[in-house]
């Protein structure tokens, strides 16, 4: 028998823009419930423990000016360091290795010493026992003639005065009906808009040390042959752990990726680079909760923050809230948080028309 109830608020995703979401309507007094269809909280944010510290194979940086994610990790307690950048930058061609003087590639960042996906785990801890339901997928969202919306999920039908959608619009499309109550624009330009890092295979290689901070360089290189297209530094503070990562386009991972990549790390770093201790290949494109599918064809940037996502939909009840709908930041934890805040500022403020059991009550 399906479980149903009944909530003020029901949020779709429990990656950081999901989670800030679920915190900050729990903190204004709404009955707030955030369904997740992964095993784990942090969806981008996804780390992989590595003593002392962490390795990101997702989210990794924020930067100077991204007052949200400082405010958040400090009031989690979350320590971050400073991204290494001293040291020269490597440039990998089909005529060889080139070296550079000085780091081309990074800007003054700031990075987490566990991992950025502490800030989920650590939002996730203050919420309410029952405020979060993981292996819970979010299979339908309908309006009902009540007024209100309708989640359905495989175990359970959920009834909301408002939802917030905290993942990808092309992904929501592709595991979500919404019947045809969304505008036929918004649903094109959903479908058409980019998942971050949805294309993208993050590699990350770690090493006993960070010989290459040795040899004056910088742990950056930009390579046109591939199969990393651009690398950096990503060890910890005072270079513990020692690590190395890279991107490349999830098309251009096959079966011999371990092979290329080694192969690559080599020509770049020398031979201290051929045998990492652990080698990490994370294929975005291969999770199914991040990449809708045909994502690496979506390529039209220009759609992330678009004004319609800066609006609610099915009058006033729908609100959006992952990183590719933020005005400001898209792509960034900070765009995450930006999206979020709109999305709760939206649910508490926007007039919508009552609800059936709304106008009773009033009519008492």
């Amino acid at each position: 028998m399906l479980q149903r109830d009944s909530h003020d608020v029901v949020v779709v995703g429990a990656g950081i823009a999901g989670l800030a979401a679920t915190d900050a309507l729990v903190a204004a007094g709404r009955d707030t419930v955030c369904l997740e269809a992964r095993e784990r909280v942090g969806g981008r944010l996804l780390g992989t423990a590595a003593p002392p510290g962490a390795l990101d194979l997702g989210a990794t940086w924020f930067w100077d000016g991204e007052r949200r994610v400082a405010d958040l990790a400090a009031r989690l307690g979350v320590d971050t360091f400073e991204q290494h950048l001293a040291g020269d930058t490597l440039v990998q061609d089909a005529t060889g290795v080139r070296r550079l003087p000085g780091n081309l590639l990074d800007a003054p960042a700031r990075r987490f010493a566990l991992g950025a996906d502490t800030l989920a785990r650590g939002l996730a801890a203050e919420l309410p026992a029952d405020a979060v339901r993981l292996d819970t997928p979010v299979t339908t969202i309908h309006r009902r003639a009540t007024g209100r919306l309708e989640v359905r999920t495989p175990d359970s039908v959920l009834h909301a005065k408002h939802v917030v959608v905290a993942v990808p619009p092309a992904l929501a499309l592709a595991h979500i009906d919404f019947g045809s109550e969304l505008s036929p624009e918004l649903v094109r330009h959903a479908r058409s808009t980019p998942v971050w890092m949805g294309a993208v295979a993050k590699v990350v290689a770690r090493y006993p040390s960070a010989f290459w901070r040795d040899e004056g360089l910088a742990g950056t290189a930009v390579s046109r042959t591939g199969p990393l297209q651009e690398l950096h530094d990503m060890s910890g503070p005072d270079g513990r752990p020692a690590a190395l990562f890279g991107f490349a386009a999830a098309q251009a991972i096959g079966p011999d990726a371990e092979q290329a990549v080694l192969a690559q790390l080599t020509q770049l770093f020398g031979p201290a680079a051929a045998e990492p201790e652990v080698l990490h290949i994370q294929d975005w494109s291969g999770e199914r909760w991040t990449a809708p599918p045909a994502v690496h064809r979506l390529a039209d940037y220009s759609l992330f923050g678009h004004p319609l996502y800066q609006q609610p939909a099915l009058d006033g009840r729908l609100h959006w809230a992952s990183t590719e709908t933020a005005a400001q930041y898209a792509g960034h934890i900070e765009g995450a948080l930006a999206a979020a805040e709109r999305a709760v500022t939206a649910t508490l403020t926007t007039r919508t028309t009552p609800t059936a059991e709304e106008a009773n009550s009033c009519s008492r």
